[in-house]
């Protein structure tokens, strides 16, 4: 039995946690399909996959040689391509770590034009905020905004456009606590903190006069921004977020710009994937694609009352 195709087979069912489906993909039967997974169960002398009569998952062992299986063979892919001067189509499942805040209406709009595009790509979605290690867990790509020096210099990061966070607060915490009319105004008020910033709630903030240190008052900690969203929604104080998460809101009137003309934090979105030489179609097209919407920070920001 061809081993390659074996290892094909095996992706195809881990991926689609079936046999049928993936063998149905591959214009295989399924009982093929099962013996192909079989065949490299013998060889490697381990079990890959749990089966249960409606249920396929993968062991410790099968994600491990998963994940190194699905890169060796976007690998030969890509060589086949490059040899043959053929374009390799974009397909299987990309794997994609992103930011809380990346669960919003025009990521998803991106995602879903890329898919019109390219439809044969699935994605795997990660937005639980966590730094992943890409290799290890057998992601294809993270979306991280950040500074280039706080990145892992062994991986490589593309950057594809910036981010712009804005303060906002609630119209009623704003009536209850009063409108800052300039920087030292933010001095004292409660402010809903991402965990990275720092704890005390001293904040050195950026604005049209250079540099200031603003001493907030911590009310709330998190590392998950809809849940500080949610507490500005509610009135508990004022949060730094990406104009994605916030724009909605604040054309609807739920929450309003806190000094938009004086307090600037922007940060570079970067595609951040392991170094390897050969790169699977499925990651450098998306990248390219979101390489092309370099102004895509902008669309969140059409509505006069957000300028």
């Amino acid at each position: 039995m061809d081993t390659l195709t074996s290892l094909r087979v095996f992706c195809a069912v881990a991926e689609f946690k079936s046999f049928t489906a993936a063998a149905d993909r591959l214009g295989l039967s399924p009982a093929m399909a099962s013996k192909h997974v079989m065949h490299l169960e013998n060889r490697l002398g381990t079990r890959l996959l749990n089966r249960t009569s409606r249920h396929v998952s993968m062991t410790e062992s099968g994600l491990l040689y998963f994940n190194q299986a699905r890169q060796m063979l976007d690998g030969l892919d890509e060589v086949e391509a490059a040899v043959s001067n053929v374009t390799v189509m974009p397909r299987g499942t990309l794997r994609l770590s992103a930011p809380v805040w990346a669960a919003n209406a025009l990521i998803a709009r991106v995602i879903a034009e890329y898919h019109q595009r390219y439809p044969d790509v699935r994605f795997d979605m990660d937005l639980s905020g966590r730094i992943v290690n890409l290799v290890d867990e057998g992601f294809d790509l993270a979306l991280r905004a950040t500074s280039p020096e706080r990145l892992d210099p062994n991986l490589i990061a593309r950057p594809l456009m910036r981010v712009a966070f804005h303060l906002v607060g609630s119209p009623a915490y704003l009536s209850r606590t009063g409108r800052p009319r300039e920087l030292a105004d933010l001095n004292g008020h409660s402010l809903l903190a991402y965990s990275g910033m720092n704890a005390n709630g001293s904040i050195a903030v950026a604005g049209q006069d250079g540099t200031q240190t603003v001493n907030f008052r911590p009310v709330m900690q998190s590392e998950n921004e809809i849940m500080l969203h949610l507490a500005a929604l509610e009135g508990m104080g004022l949060v730094f977020l990406p104009m994605w998460m916030t724009q909605s809101d604040i054309s609807d009137g739920r929450l309003e710009m806190v000094l938009p003309k004086a307090v600037t934090f922007d940060a570079t979105l970067h595609a951040v994937y392991p170094s390897r030489k050969y790169l699977s179609a499925k990651v450098r097209t998306f990248i390219d694609f979101l390489a092309s919407r370099p102004n895509l920070c902008l669309e969140a920001a059409e509505d006069p009352r957000t300028a």
